[in-house]
């Protein structure tokens, strides 16, 4: 499965948030000034590219404000002459989402079980690569720690980047239920995890029940609570590895708090990170364009500084180049640090970003 395919299937979900912007927008004077900001490009290098267009690219790229790249698969020479263009380049790690064969074969006990009974490592919820593993397994954690480790060790990485790192989707939104001949006017067992026996013999230790026997699991605060806490505890072990590394860790996330926490159980606000990114991909909202800003200025409002926001925009979305335009200011209008661009990069996108960035506020 190559990088965010599942883009195409659209396996997220997310409200209106109309008139929270009045309420959490950034002001003006707090804006950062267009020197001090900061875009990226996630990337699935293409190893048949050659040095030349390469280098040519990166230094496209550099020129037009963007100073890091996040690369799904390894490829020195990428990251090298990214590097020497003055881009920082990062690993691009999907996370709790891990379909290998080997780990199917060998270790179908670390895959997450849904609430009725399903492994993720026999019966994937949605889509056949939707493989996820088990948060609360200690076995797991060891694994993507290793994993981490064995990718920050190279010299030519800047820093580990975080995807897929969250529970499965437990709601889809409405206009995709027909595709999967669903409705899910509240969470089905189906695609609500993690109910192995570690996760409900932990839970039960702690609140002195075991979560199937919760009669609404799904208006369980507890509950939610303790699947929060297990994503946010891995987040902060891998972010342990990055320091012991001296190299910057950083997550791609939903789009903004509230949706993060009640779609996926992904609680991004309590993480020990460099940077997020989260996917304000507007289209998949059925929002406009001016929503990507709503989106940054509840996310910074959360994090109250903690560390930088890079309003993550996916390409396809856009109908048009000033459109585009109206995306990239109402993030850096309220208080993003950078974008980070899903897509086809091109000259047109890279002219957009500059003109953009140009604008915010000195």
């Amino acid at each position: 499965m190559k990088k965010r395919d599942f883009i195409k299937s659209s396996l997220l979900a997310g409200i209106g948030m109309a008139g929270f912007q009045n309420s959490f927008g950034t002001e003006k004077n707090d804006l950062p000034k267009s020197t001090d900001l900061k875009h990226w490009v996630w990337e699935n290098p293409n190893l048949e590219d050659d040095d030349k267009s390469l280098k040519e690219k990166y230094e496209r790229f550099y020129q037009a404000g963007i100073r890091g790249m996040f690369f799904e698969n390894d490829s020195e020479k990428h990251f090298r002459i990214a590097k020497k263009a003055g881009l920082e380049a990062h690993r691009w790690m999907w996370t709790m989402n891990r379909g290998e064969q080997e780990l199917l074969e060998n270790h179908p006990e670390w895959y997450a079980v849904s609430r009725n009974g399903d492994s993720c490592a026999t019966k994937p919820p949605y889509v056949n690569y939707y493989r996820w593993l088990c948060p609360s397994k200690p076995e797991v954690l060891a694994y993507l720690e290793n994993q981490v480790q064995r990718i920050l060790e190279k010299n030519y990485v800047d820093g580990i980047h975080l995807d897929y790192i969250r529970y499965c989707d437990v709601i889809l939104p409405v206009n995709l239920w027909p595709n999967y001949n669903i409705v899910q006017q509240k969470e089905l067992p189906e695609y609500d995890f993690c109910y192995c026996e570690t996760c409900r013999s932990n839970y039960k230790e702690m609140h002195g029940v075991d979560p199937l026997e919760i009669e609404y699991p799904d208006q369980s605060l507890s509950w939610r609570q303790y699947r929060y806490d297990r994503i946010t505890k891995v987040v902060n072990q891998l972010a342990k590895v990055a320091r012991k590394n001296s190299k910057l860790i950083t997550a791609a996330v939903f789009p903004t708090p509230e949706v993060a926490r009640r779609i996926v159980r992904q609680d991004w606000t309590k993480w020990d990170l460099d940077g997020i990114c989260p996917m304000i991909y507007h289209g998949f909202y059925r929002e406009q364009a001016k929503w990507i800003g709503t989106a940054v200025a509840e996310g910074i409002h959360f994090l109250c500084g903690r560390f930088p926001i890079y309003a993550g925009i996916y390409l396809p979305d856009f109908k048009s180049e000033d459109e585009l335009e109206i995306g990239i200011k109402a993030a850096l209008q309220n208080g993003a640090s950078g974008i980070s661009i899903f897509g086809n990069v091109d000259e047109k996108t890279l002219s957009v970003l500059q003109k953009a960035s140009n604008s915010v506020s000195k």
